[in-house]
């Protein structure tokens, strides 16, 4: 009953100091939303079948899937312990004995009984049972299930991960490939800046210095190109290995560029007190307190008798044909009693460890519970204060753009320096490169997010 009373202090605990909300961040609320397929709400069916492909090629989740059948398995041999055990028992020997050993010839003369030597055929059947009467088997098999449960828990996290990564890299690789596509529009206006400035210097209407400052400036922009390229490569890489595949299986799928996926409109995040039943990490958590109750309840059963009923039946003769006569018939059947007397203090110790585990089993629980609190406000954070760095970068990028205009306007009109021109230029380039960081910045922290908030292994 203590240690029951434990384990239910240890699920409760948490639960009773859990806020009563999460703080909603901008485009979410606290409704209960649905997060059983959370990725095919941005619309991306690529991204659906991304997704359908690595629920069945990843190999970290078919590792997972396999330690979940052992696990069960081990939890079947654990529940066979509790029925009786009957086994199919043969034996053949050569003895030579006496009335003592039961081996005796009858015959004339001065000894009427005397020693021979003979063989000695037997078959038959014995049997075993341990009657569990204070619960030691019975605990057993509880936690041996309960180890089960969690590791299918496990395999459920890891499904949650694999999810996560899979969108997460999905996203990236569009990231860069909006990236790509901006910096080579802008090396493209570039050029055709350095183009008309190249004219306007042959008609002495630029200096060379403004010919080799654009010129400067469009090799530095296209010496960025390479470096994208290899992220967005690594990106389709790690894409593949999440999905079972050899890194470069998905160049072919990959190679349209495909505009980058948006969050949806509004994410739900529930109630805190549902994450301890939707994250995985926090069941499989609990399955362990609960695999430890019942450990701590064997250790209890050693301090009482164990009583196990024993049983052999068969047949023995002094030849092979011999075993088919009526004759020869023998069994025996009882009970037997063990009880510890002295164990050196074993069993005693054994109770204190098993007792010092669950309170362990439930710091444990605690601890995931929290962590889980922690991850869901983070990623609440992350996602709203990043789309207030998008906004302020949109509105950077707008005031940039009218800043190339209106500068390209005043140097040919002569009322700028070519410097200003560049000035803007380069401005632009890198808050558009900001802005395209941005945007995947959010789409990446709302599938954090969904992964929080323990969406998709079911």
């Amino acid at each position: 009953m203590r240690t029951l009373l434990i384990a239910l202090a240890a699920l409760s605990l948490s639960a009773a100091d859990l806020p009563t909300k999460f703080r909603s961040a901008e485009g979410t609320d606290s409704s209960a939303g649905e997060l059983r397929e959370w990725w095919k709400r941005y619309g991306d069916p690529q991204l659906d079948a991304l997704v359908a492909k690595g629920i069945a090629g990843n190999k970290d989740l078919q590792i997972a899937a396999s330690r979940v059948i052992q696990a069960r398995t081990s939890s079947r041999v654990t529940r066979a312990d509790q029925l009786p055990a009957v086994n199919s028992t043969g034996n053949v020997s050569r003895v030579r004995g006496g009335v003592n050993q039961g081996v005796i010839h009858a015959q004339s003369g001065s000894s009427l009984i005397s020693a021979y030597e003979t063989g000695v055929f037997q078959n038959g059947f014995d049997a075993s049972w341990e009657l569990d009467f204070f619960g030691a088997k019975k605990n057993a098999t509880k936690a041996a299930v309960a180890d089960a449960n969690g590791t299918e828990e496990a395999r459920r996290n890891v499904l949650l991960v694999v999810l996560s990564e899979i969108c997460r890299n999905y996203m990236e690789v569009r990231g860069f490939d909006n990236r790509l596509a901006i910096l080579r529009r802008n090396v493209a206006l570039q050029q055709d800046s350095l183009d008309l400035i190249r004219v306007r210097a042959e008609a002495g209407l630029a200096t060379g210095l403004d010919v080799e400052r654009q010129a400067a400036l469009v090799a530095a922009s296209q010496a960025s190109v390479p470096v994208l390229e290899a992220g967005r490569a690594e990106g389709v890489y790690k894409l593949a290995v999440l999905l079972g595949q050899t890194p470069g299986q998905l160049d072919s799928e990959l190679k349209n560029v495909v505009k980058l996926p948006v969050p949806p409109a509004v994410i739900s995040t529930g109630l805190p007190s549902e994450l301890l039943v939707r994250r995985p990490d926090v069941r499989e958590a609990q399955e362990a307190i609960v695999a430890q109750v019942a450990r701590y309840g064997v250790s209890r059963a050693d301090l009482y008798p164990k009583i196990r009923l024993t049983g052999t039946m068969g047949r023995q003769a002094a030849s092979v044909d011999g075993l088919t006569l009526g004759g020869g018939n023998f069994f025996s059947f009882g009970p037997s009693v063990s009880l510890p007397v002295f164990s050196g203090g074993r069993i005693k110790a054994n109770i204190a460890l098993q007792d010092e585990k669950l309170q362990s089993a439930k710091l444990q629980y605690e601890a995931v519970v929290l962590a889980s609190m922690q991850d869901v406000q983070i990623a609440l954070t992350a996602y709203d204060r990043e789309q207030e760095r998008l906004r302020r970068l949109s509105e950077s990028a707008d005031a940039s753009r009218k800043a190339v205009e209106l500068s390209q306007e005043l140097y040919s009109r002569g009322l700028a320096d070519f410097l200003s021109v560049l000035d803007a230029q380069r401005s632009l380039l890198e808050t558009e490169a900001l802005l395209e960081e941005s945007r995947v910045a959010v789409v990446t922290d709302s599938v954090a997010l969904f992964k929080a908030l323990g969406g998709g292994w079911n």
